[in-house]
């Protein structure tokens, strides 16, 4: 017996009782959800007349319903309905002592009590670009949708908006509505509704004031950058767009010419889960969208949330049950396959169809597929139909309902620019209103195995397969390739593979065929071959079909050349050793350099003391690189007891520029201690230099050199292409003069000045290298003041005796070496207590 059905009692029957509840507690799921669907909906309408009659916001007017509901002692829905009760009394807000239905008086309220002014009634302010105040408690529109029709003019228009919200029965009388109710109060020319699709594209829905061209050619908007609707979609937030001229720089304005509307806005219709429809309120007027219009308009799309989400779906662009049914039936289908309906010119002709459904096999000339063709024309997905014998074949099957059936036609298209014919057979029934159309693509598998020759040229790989019981074998085109073996000679039979190969790759690949042949599994082997143009890096992969006994009886895979592979990775290696072996060179280098620099500028450990000041260095070198730089100094005490100061930099890293540094350093304080002059020392100093680059390519160097008497305080500088010492008196910082003094080793027969400077008791003085101030893109005086700001705030926070170390360990990510001498003068102990006055 081959029924699959089970009696009641027999073993596996399933427990109807058991199921009846299942279907009572469904039953009463959907009751509820319908329940609180419809309270919803009644709740927003009457919060969007609270809004329009009284001028309050969302979140007020709820709470204003909530007062009343329990001042009155109803429920929150009997509320709202007497509230929806009073919009279709007299005009304007109900008067005090009297229940929004017109009831008569309410709880806590008097007959006599005065009404509340309306917002038509208030003067004395108006809004921006002529918009007053007035107009959003009640404007005439001279546009009037049925929907509509039915509430008084003198209403507000959120009241008017609510009201004829309930009428509404398709996304344009959406549009209509908030045409005609927000035109004058807003200045609104024109609205488009549009809804997210599959594939993240727009699809315009509903829409007024805008003419049918138009709109039909912003019907579908693909999922593009620098779209507002869509951007208005994805932040969830309202995009204002005010000038043309700078929105076109930013956006794809809609319209033709876009200039049409001065001003537009696009606001998304909230939800309770993602957001999926935006309204787009158009203006010909120029100018901003004042604070009230925008938040007038943000509370009418608010308003329309109910209709353009609802439960029925149909406002919101979603298909009808039919539409829905017919989708499900496709979804199973593996052919092509979509649901057309007309639409219709003005004339009642049929000029073009809409595809409302799908099958994931159906593909348009653009690549499109599946659910991604729902919301498109026929013409825009297959333009080249229009004025064909398919094209009348669909009308007949549509007026007549029999049944088309197209003889086999050539299909031509363009594709990327390459036109293409392709052969279909086409299948046409009705469905109700609507037409179901099936095709067969006759020589898509002709196209399938060009598109697979052109991956396995693309790839150079190539497929082979063994049968081993036939003993047939058949390689495809580029396997002959791949081995640079004439076509006409056959392929290799399996066992003969590893003949032929680099004598290296003979055993391994013996050992694989064999594994194949026994069914071990699956191979990827690297192999050799020497052909007519060298030899061949090849891969193997391939696995076998086998019997019940585990014996191979089919071997596919394919063959892949990865010679151009292999040649990368040999040369990408070789590059690497280099560059190992050209690394261990530099550091190196950098090793000698280091042990090099230190021997010759040794960093003390603590503050230097000495002709009366305290000296505090700090040396950092650089974070990056592997090379030493050129950064210096010298702090001595001269043989007349006084002090010399020097920092300098040699440009450049390595050991060259250490060698220099080293003659710069001991050739200074040679020349310093004997006595001369310190413009006298860098214009010998230069003199050295450019005397070295005459042999040797040239160096360049900055130096700054001070000398301290302490006998009289007298401080005396040079400079030579450094930056200024930097003085710090009394809390105040300021950067010291700088004497006439080009760069060492750049002129010759260069001159340099010289300064001076009385040192006073708690002076600092710092003298440092580029290192310490420089960044790459930034001016050198921002360098200087975040210096000086520096310097100053550590001195007032602590001790001084490490301000050079405290300034270097602060510069993080250093591209340069850092040197700094911080010349302190200690302040004058006070008198003792007996010498005070």
């Amino acid at each position: 017996m081959n029924s699959d059905s089970v009696l009641p009692g027999e073993a596996g029957a399933p427990d109807v009782e058991a199921l009846a509840r299942v279907v009572a507690r469904l039953r009463s799921e959907i009751a509820e959800m319908a329940e609180a669907a419809a309270t919803t909906a009644v709740l927003e309408r009457a919060k969007g007349v609270l809004m329009g009659q009284a001028g309050l916001p969302a979140d007020a007017a709820y709470e204003e319903l909530l007062r009343r509901a329990d001042e009155r002692g109803r429920t929150l829905i009997e509320e709202c309905w007497i509230t929806l009760g009073g919009t279709g009394a007299e005009p304007g807000p109900p008067a005090a002592g009297t229940t929004p239905g017109g009831l008569g008086p309410g709880p806590g309220t008097s007959a006599t009590e005065e009404p509340r002014e309306k917002p038509c009634e208030q003067s004395g302010e108006s809004g921006e670009s002529g918009e007053s105040e007035g107009a959003y408690a009640s404007a005439p529109s001279p546009r009037r949708s049925p929907a509509a029709a039915s509430g008084d003019l003198q209403r507000p228009p959120l009241a008017r908006l609510a009201h004829g919200l309930s009428d509404a029965g398709h996304p344009d009388d959406v549009a209509e509505l908030l045409l005609t109710v927000l035109a004058d109060a807003t200045g609104v020319d024109g609205v488009m509704i549009y809804r997210v699709a599959d594939g993240g594209s727009l699809e315009l829905v509903g829409s007024a004031g805008i003419d049918k061209g138009l709109a039909g050619q912003w019907r579908h908007i693909p999922p593009l950058g620098r779209v507002a609707p869509l951007e208005a979609i994805a932040a969830r937030e309202a995009v204002w767009l005010e000038d043309p001229q700078r929105d076109a720089a930013s956006y794809q304005l809609i319209g033709d010419p876009p200039e049409r509307w001065a001003s537009r806005a696009w606001i998304p219709v909230p939800g309770d889960g993602a957001t999926t429809v935006v309204v787009g309120c158009l203006r010909t007027g120029e100018g901003p969208f004042t604070p009230r219009t925008r938040s007038l308009l943000q509370e009418a799309v608010r308003l329309c949330a109910e209709p353009l989400h609802g439960a029925g779906g149909t406002l919101a662009g979603a298909v009808d049950e039919e539409v829905e049914a017919v989708q499900t039936i496709l979804d199973a289908l593996s052919s092509a396959a979509i649901l057309l309906t007309p639409l219709y010119s003005e004339s009642g002709e049929i000029e073009d169809y809409r595809i409302d459904a799908a099958a994931p096999a159906s593909v348009d000339v653009a690549g499109r597929s599946g659910k991604e063709l729902i919301g498109r024309r026929v013409l825009e997905t297959y333009p080249t139909v229009v004025g064909t014998a398919l094209w009348e074949g669909y009308q007949d099957a549509l007026i007549t309902g029999t049944l088309y059936e197209g003889e086999p036609f050539v299909y031509r298209e363009v594709t990327a620019g390459v036109p293409q014919e392709s052969l279909y057979s086409v299948r046409a029934c009705r469905l109700g209103r609507r037409l179901v159309v099936s095709w067969v693509r006759h020589d898509s598998s002709a196209r399938e195995t060009r598109r697979l020759a052109d991956m396995q040229r693309l790839g150079n790989l190539g497929w082979a397969e063994w049968n081993v019981v036939t003993d047939t074998m058949t390689w495809s085109d580029q396997v002959y390739a791949i081995f640079g073996r004439d076509p006409s000679q056959g392929p290799t039979a399996l066992e003969d593979l590893p003949h032929g190969l680099v004598s290296e790759d003979v055993p391994t690949m013996t050992a694989a065929v064999r594994r194949l042949l026994d069914g071990a599994g699956a191979v990827d082997q690297p192999f050799r071959i020497t052909t007519a143009d060298g030899v061949r890096h090849l891969r193997f992969v391939a696995e076998a079909q086998t019997d019940a006994d585990g014996a191979a009886v089919e071997v596919y895979g394919f063959f892949q050349d990865l010679t151009a592979q292999r040649g990368a990775e040999l040369a990408l290696r070789e590059s690497e050793r280099a560059a190992l072996v050209q690394r261990g060179i530099l550091q190196a280098e950098r090793a000698l350099a280091a042990r090099l620099q230190h021997a010759l500028l040794p960093i003390p450990e603590q503050s230097l003391r000495f002709a009366g000041v305290d000296v505090d260095v700090a040396y950092v070198p650089s974070e990056s690189g592997v090379s030493v730089g050129g950064d210096w100094y010298s702090a001595i005490e001269l043989p007349d007891k006084s002090a010399l100061f020097v920092v300098g930099d040699v440009a450049g890293h390595g050991l060259d520029a250490v060698a220099t540094m080293a003659q710069l350093r001991f050739t200074a304080k040679g020349m310093a201690i004997t006595g001369s002059p310190l413009p006298d020392v860098l214009a010998r100093l230069n003199a050295l230099l450019l005397h070295m680059a005459s042999g040797a390519g040239g160096a360049t160097a900055t130096m700054i050199m001070a000398r301290y008497q302490p006998w009289d305080h007298r401080l005396t500088w040079v400079r030579a292409g450094h930056l200024p010492p930097l003085l710090i008196r009394r809390g105040e910082a300021r950067f010291l003069p700088l004497p006439r003094g080009p760069l060492l080793g750049a002129v010759a027969g260069s001159t340099y000045g010289q300064s001076s400077l009385d040192l006073e008791p708690g002076d600092h003085l710092l003298l440092y290298t580029d290192g310490l101030v420089e960044e790459p893109g930034e001016d050198i005086d921002q360098g200087l003041a975040r210096l000086a700001a520096g310097a100053t705030r550590l001195l007032g926070e602590g001790p001084a005796d490490t301000l050079a170390h405290v300034l270097a360990a602060r510069r993080e990510g250093r591209r340069d070496d850092i040197c700094v001498l911080d010349v302190h003068l200690a302040p004058q102990a006070p008198p003792p207590p007996a010498e005070r006055g």
